[in-house]
């Protein structure tokens, strides 16, 4: 299977509201990521609306449905619509979360977490590697964001991580967001998890914002409705001092505001990247 070559690009994600500011003017990025289950369908609008935006800029697909942690395997329809969009529109790359959404019966729309065990791992890298074959290419997979554990937990959330890239060939996405808000519920070091990961095989990073806990409410919960905060940033220096250059997104799904106050986040990611880039070469 090819490699994915490190990207050292900066974009976001595209979303609905944006769609004039990318089909009819200059949005000055790197890349966009979509959404891939919106545009999984044989013709009509929004499929068109990509093209038209992948002849700008390269295009990242980003699933929400794939549900890797599924016991009972993947949907075969879902991954020949997911292989018929990648070869319509060839990404960059094809990523997804570790989480798993549905059973045989239903979806639940939504990334629920596994248990961290040998027999989760062993069922997720089967998925994994069914997956890549189907699209003949290999992924990213994203950390989750984390509100609870299971007594069953056997290793940490960066072991799992790790023992999978090795194992399947897969790379990451690294949403440091994710990484924050997952340390503040549980209590562990961000750093720590950053540092347990093989950072060489980190092909892109997710910064986004979040609801910090309350007394009232005492679990920090991820929302992509507001800005990056500086704890937030802070981590992302961190890591992408350790990283080297890879691709990185800002990312909001909710409270979508103007695209010029995404790009001045852009901006501060693109400064912080360089700061680390000209310490690494001190």
């Amino acid at each position: 299977m090819t490699s994915i070559d490190p990207f050292a690009g900066f974009g976001l994600g595209l979303r609905r509201a944006h769609y004039a500011d990318f089909l009819e003017g200059e949005v000055p990025v790197d890349f966009v990521e979509v959404i891939s289950e919106n545009y999984m369908v044989e013709g009509g609008k929004p499929l068109r609306l990509l093209e038209e935006v992948r002849a700008k800029h390269p295009v990242i697909l980003h699933g929400v449905s794939m549900s890797v942690g599924s016991v009972q395997g993947l949907d075969e329809d879902y991954l020949s619509r997911l292989r018929s969009l990648v070869d319509r529109i060839d990404p960059l790359w094809v990523s997804d979360h570790l989480c798993w959404t549905r059973t045989s019966a239903h979806n639940s729309h939504d990334l629920l977490p596994l248990p961290l065990t040998g027999e989760a791992l062993g069922v997720v890298c089967d998925n994994i590697e069914r997956a890549q074959d189907a699209l003949g290419r290999p992924m990213l997979l994203e950390n989750p964001s984390s509100y609870l554990t299971f007594p069953e937990d056997e290793m940490a959330e960066w072991e799992f991580l790790s023992t999978m890239a090795q194992r399947t060939g897969c790379y990451l996405l690294l949403d440091v967001n994710n990484v924050y808000v997952s340390a503040q519920n549980h209590g562990f070091s961000a750093s720590e998890y950053i540092a347990g990961l093989p950072l060489d095989r980190v092909r892109q990073i997710h910064l986004a914002g979040h609801i910090p806990a309350t007394e009232v409410r005492p679990i920090t919960i991820d929302t992509h409705d507001r800005e990056v905060c500086d704890a937030v940033w802070a981590l992302y220096a961190e890591t992408i001092a350790q990283t080297g250059p890879v691709a990185t997104m800002i990312e909001r799904d909710d409270g979508i505001p103007p695209i010029a106050e995404l790009l001045e986040e852009l901006d501060r990611a693109r400064v912080i990247a360089r700061q680390a880039s000209h310490a690494r070469a001190a």
